[in-house]
């Protein structure tokens, strides 16, 4: 179960979420490319309004009446920019991998209730160091030390208040929605298919221990438990986190879900 960080805070996750979010994901699958897009234009503003929606964009109450320009999509700096801006989005430029931000924040968001993911598609860098496991009694787990390594990822997440995420992320939505058309879906609305998502994470089953690993294929770590291993890529990720990071990314997620669909969910 080789890995690297996803950020989804990717709300941005979109998370850029998402978020924000998240972020663990095994390098199996060959790398996914990204086709070179286009500013927003008409064309794109009509693909949107036509798109067919259950979760559409609305704009935030409280929104300035004279809204930013949007940058080009491929404008990786100003997109930059304006996360690093964010309250508490100062340690967040450090951990963006640029170049193609938003095209590789879309693809990784929409693989997630998948079975793998490409890692040259995160919108972040790698945690640094290895991927660390702790053997007791003749049973591989993760090690709690690889807390240490997300740790820079955590702070980010819980140090960025939802609104300003959501608000961040209904902005720059345009771009998300033309990257996620591009991307081969050009009948799709991105906003749907990120609270697809977010619902498939927020359905990982919660455990108080972490699972138990065997050796896989290539030297990978793999669940031992088959049902673990059967679940999304997304979800096998929030299991090897650990309680307390699992809870809080669920928790944000939560929260994020309800500021764009409308609704809160049990639990929020």
């Amino acid at each position: 179960m080789s890995e690297g960080k996803i950020w989804i805070i990717a709300i941005a996750l979109s998370g850029l979420a998402l978020g924000g979010l998240l972020y663990y994901s095994y390098h199996r699958e060959q790398y996914l490319t990204s086709p070179q897009l286009t500013v927003p234009g008409a064309n794109v503003s009509s693909a949107i309004a036509n798109a067919p929606r259950h979760y559409p964009i609305e704009p935030l109450r409280g929104a300035p009446a004279k809204a930013t320009p949007l940058p080009a999509l491929n404008d990786d700096a100003a997109i930059i920019r304006a996360l690093a801006a964010l309250p508490g989005g100062a340690d967040l430029r450090a951990l963006l991998r640029p170049p193609a931000l938003i095209q590789h924040a879309v693809a990784t968001i929409n693989a997630l209730p998948d079975h793998s993911l490409g890692s040259d598609v995160l919108p972040v860098h790698h945690a640094k160091g290895d991927f660390q496991v702790s053997t007791s009694a003749g049973v591989t787990t993760p090690s709690l030390a690889n807390a240490a390594r997300y740790a820079p990822y955590m702070r980010v997440i819980e140090a960025i208040p939802t609104p300003a995420l959501v608000a961040w992320y209904v902005h720059f939505y345009p771009l998300f929605q033309q990257a996620y058309q591009q991307l081969g879906y050009p009948h799709g609305y991105f906003n749907d298919r990120l609270i697809v998502v977010i619902d498939n994470l927020l359905a990982t089953p919660d455990r108080a221990t972490l699972p138990a690993l065997v050796q896989g294929k290539n030297g990978m770590w793999d669940y031992a438990d088959p049902a673990l291993q059967s679940l999304s890529i997304g979800q096998r990720t929030l299991l090897r986190m650990g309680a307390a990071d699992s809870a809080t990314i669920k928790a944000k997620l939560r929260a994020i879900r309800a500021d764009l669909s409308g609704k809160s969910l049990p639990g929020s």
